[in-house]
């Protein structure tokens, strides 16, 4: 069936495509986050395991809400580890980082997903992609505070 809510077949795509960018950068810094919160040691283990637990629990419901948006879209998610890997800015953790070198990543991370937001939403501001933009806008705020909160925490 075709779909005909006031964005162009090419501008669809166009948005989509963005969303898939933020969606792998959130599910990289998802899965970093959970990782970090099994394996977190130190002298902040109680603050930290509870922090990176608020994290990761927010990112998987934002998943699911971006990758539903692309759907609406008229166009397939990516769902698996491969697509992620080359659609994502953010790096996969490659060894056993200190407390204090996983908050760092975090920010990073969180700081990234905020620049990448940012870009989806001004492919969404060009194209007239309101339902996009009303998805993306609190992605941002979220994450740059969040970024901040860690960047306080390394401190």
């Amino acid at each position: 069936m075709d779909i005909n809510i006031g964005i162009t077949t090419k501008d669809r795509a166009r948005s989509a495509k963005a969303i898939s960018r933020l969606l792998a950068d959130t599910y990289t810094l998802y899965l970093k986050t959970h990782g970090y919160h099994w394996n977190v040691e130190g002298p902040h283990f109680q603050q930290l395991h509870i922090q990176f637990m608020d994290q990761y629990t927010e990112m998987w419901t934002a998943v699911d809400e971006l990758a539903e948006r692309i759907r609406a879209l008229g166009h397939k998610a990516p769902g698996s580890y491969a697509q992620f890997v080359t659609l994502a800015s953010i790096k996969e953790e490659d060894g056993e980082p200190d407390w204090q070198t996983m908050v760092r990543n975090l920010a990073e991370g969180h700081e990234q997903v905020a620049r990448t937001a940012r870009e989806v939403l001004r492919i969404a501001e060009e194209i007239s992609d309101d339902a996009t933009a009303d998805v993306v806008t609190p992605r941002i705020t979220l994450h740059e505070k969040t970024a901040w909160m860690l960047r306080a925490t390394a401190s």
